[in-house]
């Protein structure tokens, strides 16, 4: 015999229960079969809400009293032919009215018991059997209903009885023993106590009847039909990535129900389990696909098996130090929950035994703490022992897996995974078969967790990067199209699938959480709302995604101010704004401080030198112990730019001009040419570097007279620069006549910086840095006889934005 269980969803419809009569159909020819029915979609929840609006009175059950009703009569009118319906609708009035009967009592004694409750609820399994067995005889099969309260008994133990197997076992072999029918129809849930009034198996108790039969007849296998094509790695509407598992142990498939794995009812695969009968999960709407095969272990070629969760879960934590050394406390304690009875999901204890801590449903907090509060109530007044401490607002996830026993580090990946993306684990536990690893963490990290879990064990080709871009002007409208142009090789050479979620700029902001498509984000952007710095900003953290990074290519001191609250929730930030790192040394120093403690990172490799691996050099040389003496630099391309191209010809107002046009100054160029953009950047390379300075110890020699600097705005920056045309003149004709070359020079040595303009001779380093190049040299303990030099290109678009890429795949490797 083999045996099928057909869910809510598979019955749910007229359509799907034609589907359903198909699949049967090609049986046929394969042996009897018991095919049990659970209530069609969402018919259970509307039988419970009729109890309980009678229970309370509310008139208010009669109209969704009539919405089952025209749900089952509506179904049976277009699933079967004009001429056999009379009979059928007046089959189907006749439960319905008994149904009306019951709700009419409960309405008028206000009161709806468990008892009550569970026949109310049988009415839809009851129902969509009945017309599962008629559609197959309407087909030609020789097939028959019968009523599981037959068969299955129970305790009197009404909305999660106890199944009594040895009489269970009994009546379900000697009626299959005299049984003609090929198809035998049974409704899912339901049984019946030994004062023949009707018992509930718990919601999803469809499964344990198939497994209760298939287990009592010995079947060849047991067919769960469901709507998904088996059980998943993770949940798919959590984890899009998740994919099917072909082959799972009976005690991997235990464990994965039992932590929230939501296609098969965790009782169910214990009958089943004791004969050894394999239990297959099958897609009703795309039978073909193979689905999950439950039976003794075979080979996997990941050590986890799955991921699971159990949302709406608190903590309870006894805990005192009049705990330790004495027995009876964890009897005591689960005593308690026992009398309310509390199931406990989860059991941790401390190793001094100061402290025990059980994960339970949030919905048994309150007579938990009621309960355990009354049982050590004398503990607690001594102030041996604290009163119970309580947290809600948490979830469980779990790595399952039969193989993890047989790998090293398999903790240390789950922990480290979530770690690295600042998700905080309240609590662990992990069983002595090592088959399954526990953690408690926030409800609100849950998704994130599954997803950050799901890519540690089973995504080891790609890692997805979630990234937040701020600024879409030219540095960020660069960074946009390199990224668009080297998706592919990123995901082929480096496994990294970089996803751009979100787009601002001053005017608009664009979400997607499945990615914005790069080839047209500027009309992306615009068709999104309109720009709300804190909207954009929460909207981040509430999605909370793995492997986030902020990315600020603005000079705002508004989005530069955000970058706390990102670390501090583990988002990395890559950043060309230097505002932040050289604000108030405190300020620097706890933005450093936070990457550190939420394991985040925060890169601004473009505050200086643009793409030149300035600050990255400087990194590894204190990080390898070598110590930095001085530090002499042009740090600004605009100005480099600038003076390079202020020969006799040409006016300074046009070479500035110029050098705005070509994009390589600030939109304001007196932030370059008052050297306040070269204080930031050499102030920054001596933070790096060590040092405790502050803006406000940096000398400027400024070159710029008063009045230009102090121009309104910059269309008046301008004419002061026609004004003061021979004062720049003077400059360049005093270094001329030295045979010498302006250049603006940043200088830091033992802990004190400068900038200021110099002209330098042909011999000096500086002398022929061309266009818009920045150098640096470091002189350091190691590199004292020669310095060590970085130069290059160090203004622009392309290679700012360039160097941001490269920080924000350092983020993730």
């Amino acid at each position: 015999m083999q045996v099928l269980k057909f869910g809510g969803t598979s019955v749910g419809s007229t359509r799907a229960i034609e589907q359903v009569c198909s699949i049967v159909a090609q049986y046929k020819r394969k042996g009897d079969m018991a095919i049990v029915v659970s209530a069609m979609s969402g018919i259970t929840d509307k039988l419970i809400q009729c109890g309980q609006l009678a229970g309370q009175c509310q008139e208010q059950y009669k109209s969704v009293l009539q919405e089952i009703e025209t749900k089952h009569l509506d179904t049976i009118r277009s699933l079967f032919p004009i001429t056999v319906q009379s009979s059928l609708l007046s089959e189907v009035k006749k439960q319905l009215n008994q149904l009306e009967a019951l709700c009419d009592g409960i309405f008028q004694v206000g009161e709806l018991s468990k008892r009550c409750q569970d026949k109310i609820m049988s009415f839809g399994e009851l129902l969509s059997s009945w017309m599962v067995a008629e559609k197959l005889k309407q087909m030609g099969l020789n097939a028959a209903w019968k009523d599981s309260r037959d068969l299955i008994f129970t305790d009197a133990q009404h909305g999660h009885a106890l199944v009594d197997f040895d009489v269970t076992d009994h009546q379900i072999t000697a009626f299959f023993q005299h049984q003609s029918a090929n198809f035998v129809v049974l409704p899912g849930f339901i049984a019946s106590n030994a004062d023949k009034d009707t018992t509930t198996l718990g919601r999803g108790g469809s499964d344990y009847t198939a497994a209760i039969i298939a287990a009592a007849m010995d079947a060849s296998v047991l067919e769960i039909w469901t709507d998904v094509s088996g059980m998943m790695t993770a949940d798919p509407r959590l984890v899009p990535q998740a994919i099917a598992i072909p082959r799972i142990s009976y005690e991997e498939a235990m464990e994965l129900s039992h932590f929230g794995a939501k296609v098969i009812y965790p009782p169910t695969i214990q009958p089943v389990m004791n004969r050894r009968i394999p239990i297959w999960i099958k897609n009703t709407f795309a039978p073909d696909d193979y689905g999950t095969l439950i039976q003794d272990n075979g080979e996997k070629p990941f050590p986890v098996t799955g991921i699971s969760g159990i949302q709406k879960i608190a903590l309870l934590t006894l805990e005192g130090s009049g705990m330790v050394g004495i027995p009876g406390f964890s009897k005591r304690l689960f005593d308690a929950l026992l009398r309310e009875k509390v199931n406990v999901i989860l059991i941790t204890q401390s190793s001094s035994e100061h402290s025990i801590t059980v994960g339970i449903l949030e919905s048994d907090m309150l007579a938990a703490k009621a309960a355990v509060d009354s049982e050590f109530v004398q503990e607690i007044h001594d102030k041996r022992i604290e009163p119970l401490n309580v947290e809600k607002d948490l979830c469980i996830v779990a790595v399952v897996g039969d193989n993890m026993k047989n790998h090293h580090g398999m903790s240390g990946k789950l922990f480290g995974a979530l770690g690295r993306n600042a998700i905080n684990v309240r609590a662990i536990a992990q069983g002595s078969t090592e088959k399954n690893i526990s953690a408690v963490i926030n409800k609100g990290d849950v998704k994130k967790a599954l997803n950050v879990i799901h890519e540690a064990f089973f995504e080891s080709e790609t890692k997805q990067v979630n990234v937040f871009v701020a600024g879409t002007g030219n540095v960020g409208g660069k960074l946009l199209e390199q990224l668009q142009l080297q998706q592919d090789y990123l995901q082929r050479e480096l496994g990294l699938q970089v996803r751009v979620i979100a787009l601002g700029n001053s005017r608009k902001m664009r979400f997607s959480e499945s990615g914005i498509a790069l080839e047209n984000w500027k009309e992306e952007l615009e068709a999104g709302h309109e720009m709300d710095q804190e909207v954009f900003a929460k909207h981040i953290l509430d999605l909370n995604l793995r492997n986030s990074v902020f990315v600020d290519n603005t000079a705002s001191d508004t989005v530069a101010g955000m970058y706390a609250i990102f670390l501090q929730h583990g988002i990395s930030v890559v950043t060309c704004n230097k505002i932040a790192c050289s604000s108030e040394y405190a300020a620097y120093k706890k933005l450093k401080d936070l990457a550190r403690k939420f394991n985040a990172s925060f890169l601004f490799e473009t505050n200086v030198g643009a793409g030149l691996p300035v600050i990255n050099t400087l990194n590894d040389l204190v990080r390898s112990g070598d110590k930095v003496q001085t530090i002499e630099a042009v740090l600004s391309g605009s100005l480099n730019f600038v003076f390079n191209h202020f020969v006799n010809g040409a006016s300074f107002r046009q070479v500035v001009k110029a050098a705005q046009d070509e994009g390589y100054t600030e939109p304001d160029p007196r932030i370059d040419l008052s050297g306040k953009d070269v204080m930031r950047k050499i102030l920054i390379l001596a933070r790096e570097s060590g040092a405790v300075l502050e803006m406000g110890d940096i000398e400027n020699h400024s070159f710029l007279p008063d009045e230009c600097l102090n121009a309104k705005d910059v269309p008046a920056f301008y004419e002061q620069l026609d004004v003061h045309a021979g004062h720049f003149k003077q400059l360049l004709k005093s270094a001329a006549d030295k045979g010498e070359r302006l250049k603006f020079v940043a200088r830091y040595h033992n802990g004190k910086a400068s900038v200021g303009l110099q002209s330098v001779n042909p011999q000096h380093p500086f002398y022929q840095l061309e266009g818009k190049d920045n150098i640096v040299l470091f002189t350091t303990s190691r590199y004292s006889a020669q310095p060590l030099i970085v130069k290059g290109a160090g203004a622009g678009a392309d290679v700012t934005a360039s160097g941001i890429f490269a920080d924000i795949i350092r983020t993730v490797r």
